[in-house]
């Protein structure tokens, strides 16, 4: 049906396609200039001095889960980096901590429950109508019930999905409406927004001693909306970032020593670097991922665990 000359030789496509490749290798034709030249990148590392980068000065940071444990620790770092924070928490009062926060930032408690989509809508407006706006947020509401997996009620397992899953996305949600809201007052031309989401370990490994399964799922929920909302939001100068500690000391493990001592001894041991972190090792992090100093990280997740994500020698 077709004659012998419309047909070619695997050797003569293989040719075609390297002659092709060669020629827009070498070619001299000029092509399209990127919107930011070498000399643009290089006169920005030049001029921006790494600790402005780090600056939240002007921002408001509203922070979930803040009335103590990380949640409070980050805040502190938030007022010690130059921001104003908004604390939501469930408690009537936070802890009495919070005292010396409002001496280092403007700060205000604010009594809100995560899983109450419309009572934490108007807690976000009354952030917005005392701060002007929310430039950034942690969300780090959550609790880790230990039980073991066939004997969980169900009713258990859903609080445990509505605060740690549902409350997550709604906060992220009404903090990400409000960001686009500010973006005609932005601090700068060329900032951007950022939401942190707090994650764990247990997302990606089970806790020895720890009967954690809704936990952990609920954790592997919050990293997967982490990578969405990164994608969905970046063309909104949203970035979206996750910090996953491992075992961290708080008023929660100090409990948890006293009654529990041979978890306590796990918890110490089990990190390669044979301690239990401190929420002082996540405050450098959260201030990096909220500030411009991040400002090409989205959809991102930074491990703190002392090593207990990556195994153990013994």
């Amino acid at each position: 049906m077709y004659g012998a000359s419309r047909y070619i030789s695997l050797a003569q496509l293989n040719q075609a396609c390297l002659t092709i490749t060669a020629r827009r290798l070498f070619s001299t034709t000029p092509r399209p200039k990127s919107n930011q030249t070498p000399q643009d990148g290089e006169e920005k590392f030049l001029t921006h001095h790494v600790m402005d980068l780090f600056s939240l000065r002007g921002r408001t940071i509203a922070i979930t889960g803040g009335a103590q444990g990380i949640g409070l620790a980050l805040a502190f770092a938030a007022a010690e980096a130059g921001a104003q924070v908004a604390i939501l928490d469930a408690a009537s009062k936070p802890h009495d901590n919070y005292n010396r926060l409002k001496k280092i930032a403007r700060s205000r408690y604010y009594q809100a429950d995560v899983t109450d989509y419309n009572g934490l809508e108007q807690t976000f407006e009354r952030i917005k109508e005392d701060f002007g706006g929310i430039h950034g947020c942690i969300t780090a509401a959550g609790i880790c019930p230990d039980q073991p997996f066939l004997e969980r009620p169900w009713q258990e397992v859903k609080r445990c999905f509505d605060i740690n899953v549902l409350g997550t996305f709604y906060t992220a949600q009404l903090a990400a409406r409000h960001m686009v809201r500010n973006k005609s007052q932005a601090i700068e031309s060329d900032a951007t927004s950022s939401i942190v989401m707090i994650g764990s370990v247990a997302a990606h490994r089970a806790s020895a001693g720890q009967y954690i399964s809704d936990y952990c799922s609920s954790k592997g929920a919050v990293l997967s909306l982490v990578k969405e909302l990164g994608v969905e939001l970046a063309e909104q100068r949203i970035r979206v970032n996750c910090i996953s500690p491992g075992y961290i000391r708080t008023d929660l493990m100090f409990d948890i020593a006293k009654h529990r001592p041979k978890l306590a001894a796990i918890l110490q041991s089990e990190p390669p670097m044979k301690r239990m972190g401190d929420r002082l090792d996540l405050k450098a992090a959260a201030v990096y991922l909220l500030s411009e100093g991040s400002a090409y990280m989205t959809g991102g997740e930074i491990l703190i665990t002392g090593g207990l994500h990556a195994g153990r020698i013994n």
